[in-house]
């Protein structure tokens, strides 16, 4: 047999069955019986074991309900064959499934046991997936279609009934339920979000609160900032004063350096003409014993001291012209410096003009900005005002909605309950099966009798013309009173005119309230975007009036700079003075070297003049060494003086060096050393407070004496204190309670952002889903007419189906053979009742032919079939049954003798009720 088919059912206290044990083929099965011998109950019992609740059953309210009186449990075993390629789990179970469901007053439980009756399971989850495995879904009516389901279905030609056995047999209900309830729960979430979304907002004030409150002390901590850089430029500017006396005192130590070398040089000079005096003497001295011999040394002599002249010559010109040169570069400086004193000058008064006119601008501004706010603030009022107005008027709109919609209720209960009563007689007097079970009579008495007391044959109910229904069940008899709450006049044409004019006039206050929604909503849209507008506008008049106050103290510190000192200057003029700086000490330089030059021109012209005087001695001596010997003696004794004098100047110029020049460089570099050591103590102390690349990064101490700052540092710790005195907290304690509730907030916008993506990508989902189920259920309405008409094509008939999914219900529409009266197409409403049973025998065979089960069960299904719809049905269903494979059960209470025999049909009939 095949996997999943049913081979045994055992039933035991179930329902109206002590004991009961059914054996069913892999094919066709037939169960007959009398009413009441406990045929539907088998099927129950299948649902039953597969999880379906009592009451989906339509048998009972609760599973305890189903055991039998007088007994304390019930049980049902199910053999559920395993062979196969499609067994579950073949190497635990074996060859059959043994499902034991037991239930008892208190409790109920699933067993699941292997074909020696061992116990293998017993959760629900393991059952779920036996289910899922072989694909039993015993509440589609496919599966199992109950008495109940039969009656709703097969007979009673509704096209709603059949709308709703079509969308459960191909799981469609399931589905768009599912979506439904998924639909419903994301916007559930989506609602829980934006809750959670408008729950942070207080915060977000909050926060903007002390955002606010931290601007307004920022101008404090600006202060104790600016106080905390002077004292660090106070701190480094006695290290550059210092610094400065350093280098006036370094530089006064090498110019006295610089005068070594002139005094030096006048000693070496003397030296060397004292050395030169004594060759010469040492030479005349010679020249005199040996004059005569040396003649041509004379000549020599004579032009190589032309030639010292010619060179003393040329280096006094060159000398000359150099100095002029000098002189003439050292005027152009001097000029380039009134100018550019007169460009500081200008640059700092034109500076002052302009952070006057930014002054101006920026009070304008603040002007133009207030003036705005007041208008917005009177644009907001006015929008509250009006939204308030809207929110009564809308108050009134919905109560009055609400009182008419429930007067539409009541009005159209009263009319539903009427059209039911017309309705059911209509039905009546269409179905002549319904009209021999159901009885009106005149009163209550007459009914009694005819329902209790003549136990008509096949009567169903008996009705009271005051609305009583009767009947009989199982040896039960049953009243029901008529509804008390109809009231006189529910026939009267008035009630429907009435609803009409009610809903025109709920329509129409309906319009009114969605213009009165939308124009609130337009309302509170101007004013969210007024409140915007005012928060900007008061942002920027703040930053407008810290600016003013930051451009009038410039404009004071600029003023109060000038006046000081003309040649400081609050604005930026450093490249002028830097360059001014660096003419000025281009200019001493320049004087230096002009200097040294004017001492290098006097030493040439004393050359020159010397060597011209030698020359002239020498060619005087040699005149006289020609004349007479007593002139070369004068001569030598000349040369001996001027070696006295020389000495006499060497000698001189010595004591200028050791009081002049030693003494004062000695005493320069001591007091350069005790300068150098107050700097290190200044620098040491300067280091200790900030280091000075961070100076240089807040500018430098450059234009500010060591007063200027002192008194600015004085004037500010002053202001601090004054405004400190204004707050509680300090800006830090706001900061980190700032940081704080902005992480917070933070961390929660993030973890909602990720909600809403979530809930995002679940609608997406969901709308893709909700298409493939659009276009599917396109599809299975396409096959049910295919397999409709191919189940009609074997008696030449044709039909169509139309399913409206979106008024839920389904019609049949059938084109019959051409008879005798040429009429060719008719509806089911028109049909006899064989080829109404047959079309829907058709289309029920059609939505099994959509589904697949390893077994189905039907039951009672050709009540209410004359002789030869029966037999007609019958042989389609057995036809199907065993062109399909799978296993079918039958449950009938008629004879079915009519049913050919065969291998694969196998037909038991249940025991006569005992009386």
């Amino acid at each position: 047999m095949a996997a999943g088919t049913i081979s045994r059912i055992r039933l035991e206290n179930f329902m109206c069955h002590s004991s009961l044990h059914i054996e069913l083929g892999e094919h066709v099965n037939f169960i007959t019986g009398q009413n009441g011998s406990g045929k539907s109950a088998i099927l129950t019992a299948l649902c039953v074991a597969f999880g379906c609740r009592a009451k989906n059953t339509q048998r009972a309210a609760s599973l305890k309900d189903f055991i039998k009186t007088g007994c304390s449990y019930a049980s049902i075993l199910v053999d559920i064959n395993n062979h196969g390629e499609d067994a579950f789990k073949h190497e635990v179970f074996g060859n059959v499934i043994i499902l034991e469901r037991r239930i008892t007053e208190s409790s109920s439980s699933t067993v699941l046991k292997d074909q020696h009756g061992r116990k293998v399971a017993h959760r629900k989850d393991d059952l779920v997936e036996i289910i899922e495995h072989f694909n039993i879904d015993v509440e589609n009516p496919c599966v199992i279609m109950s008495q109940d389901k039969s009656r709703e279905f097969l007979h009673s030609g509704n096209d709603k009934d059949k709308f709703m056995f079509f969308f459960k047999a191909t799981l469609l209900q399931q589905v768009n339920d599912l979506l439904g309830s998924i639909r419903k729960n994301l916007n559930v979430a989506d609602s829980i979000v934006e809750e959670l979304e408008r729950s942070i907002m207080p915060v977000l004030k909050e926060l903007d609160d002390i955002q606010d409150k931290i601007k307004n002390m920022e101008h404090i901590e600006e202060i104790a900032h600016e106080i905390e850089n002077l004292k660090k430029k106070l701190a480094w500017a006695w290290v550059y004063d210092v610094d400065k006396k350093i280098g006036e005192q370094t530089e006064k130590l090498e110019k006295l350096r610089e005068r070594i070398p002139a005094c030096q040089e006048r000693i070496d000079r003397n030296t060397a003409i004292i050395e030169e005096l004594r060759k010469e003497f040492i030479v005349k001295k010679e020249n005199v014993r040996s004059f005569l011999e040396k003649t041509q040394e004379v000549r020599r002599m004579k032009e190589k001291m032309q030639h010292d002249i010619h060179e003393a010559v040329k280096l006094k010109m060159d000398l000359e012209k150099e100095h002029a040169r000098g002189m003439q570069v050292l005027n152009k400086m001097n000029t380039r410096v009134r100018q550019l004193e007169a460009q500081v000058h200008e640059f700092q008064l034109k500076h002052m003009q302009q952070t006057q006119a930014e002054v101006f601008q920026v009070e304008d501004s603040i002007w133009e900005l207030q003036q705005e706010i007041n208008s917005a603030n009177l644009s907001a009022t006015r929008l509250s005002e009006e939204e308030k107005k809207l929110s009564e008027e809308l108050q009134d709109i919905i109560k009055s909605i609400s009182d008419i919609g429930k007067e539409i209720d009541e009005d159209g209960r009263r009319i539903n309950q009427l059209k039911s009563q017309i309705e059911d007689l209509r039905r009546r007097q269409h179905d002549k099966g319904h009209t021999e079970r159901q009885v009106l009579v005149q009163d209550y008495e007459a009914g009694k009798s005819v329902a209790f007391d003549k136990r008509i044959r096949n009567l169903k109910e008996v009705y009271t013309s005051d609305g009583s229904k009767m009947f009989y069940r199982a040896s039960v008899e049953t009243i029901l009173p008529p509804n008390r709450k109809w009231r006189a006049g529910r026939l009267c044409t008035s009630l429907g005119e009435k609803i009409i004019e009610i809903e025109n006039e709920t329509a129409e206050i309906k319009k009114i309230n969605s213009e009165r929604w939308d124009r609130k909503g337009k309302l509170v849209i101007d004013r969210d975007n007024i409140n915007s507008k005012l928060r900007t506008l008061k942002r920027k008049r703040e930053d407008e009036e810290q600016h003013l106050e930051r451009k009038k103290v410039q404009l004071d510190d600029t003023k109060k700079i000038s006046i000081a000192n003309k040649h400081d200057t609050a604005v930026d003029t450093s490249e002028l003075e830097a360059e001014m700086m660096q003419v000025k000490e281009d200019i001493g330089n320049k004087e230096l070297v002009l200097e040294k030059i004017n001492l290098k021109l006097t030493d040439a012209l004393r050359e020159e003049n010397d060597k011209r005087a030698s020359y002239k001695n020498f060619i005087e001596s040699a005149h006289a060494e020609m004349g007479s010997i007593s002139d070369a003696e004068h001569e030598l004794q000349l040369v001996e003086e001027k070696i006295n004098d020389a000495q006499q100047d060497k000698a001189h110029y010595e004591g200028v060096m050791e009081r002049k020049v030693l003494a004062p460089i000695k005493m320069a570099e001591s007091e350069l050393t005790d300068l150098q050591q107050l700097h290190q103590e200044y620098f040491e102390k300067a280091s200790r407070i900030c280091a000075e690349n961070e100076v240089e990064a807040l500018g430098g101490v450059g234009g500010s004496t060591l007063e200027q700052l002192s008194d600015r540092i004085n004037k500010l710790n002053k202001k601090f204190q004054q405004e400190s005195r204004r707050y509680t907290e300090t800006i830090d304690d706001l900061r980190a309670l700032h940081d704080k509730k902005e992480r917070k907030i933070l961390r929660k916008q993030q973890m909602y952002a990720g909600f809403r993506g979530k809930l995002n990508a679940c609608q997406k989902a969901l709308d893709l889903r909700w298409r493939k189920f659009q276009r599917n259920a396109g599809l299975l309405k396409r096959q049910l007419t295919w397999l409709f008409n191919e189940h009609l094509g074997k008696k030449g008939i044709s039909g169509h189906i139309n399913v409206d999914y979106k008024n839920e219900v389904l019609s049949v529409e059938l084109t019959m053979p051409q008879d005798a009266s040429r009429d060719t197409v008719r509806d089911t409403r028109g049909l006899s009742g064989g080829e109404r049973s047959f079309s829907t025998l058709c289309f029920t065979l059609a939505l099994h032919g959509m589904t697949e089960a390893p077994f189905r069960a039907m039951d009672e299904f050709d009540v209410f079939m004359d002789a030869v719809s029966r037999k007609i049905s019958l042989d389609t269903l057995v036809d199907f049954a065993v062109a399909q494979g799978s296993q079918w059960i039958f449950i009938t209470p008629h004879d079915i003798s009519m049913v050919k025999a065969g291998d694969r049909i196998k037909k038991q009939q249940m025991a006569a009720p005992r009386g």
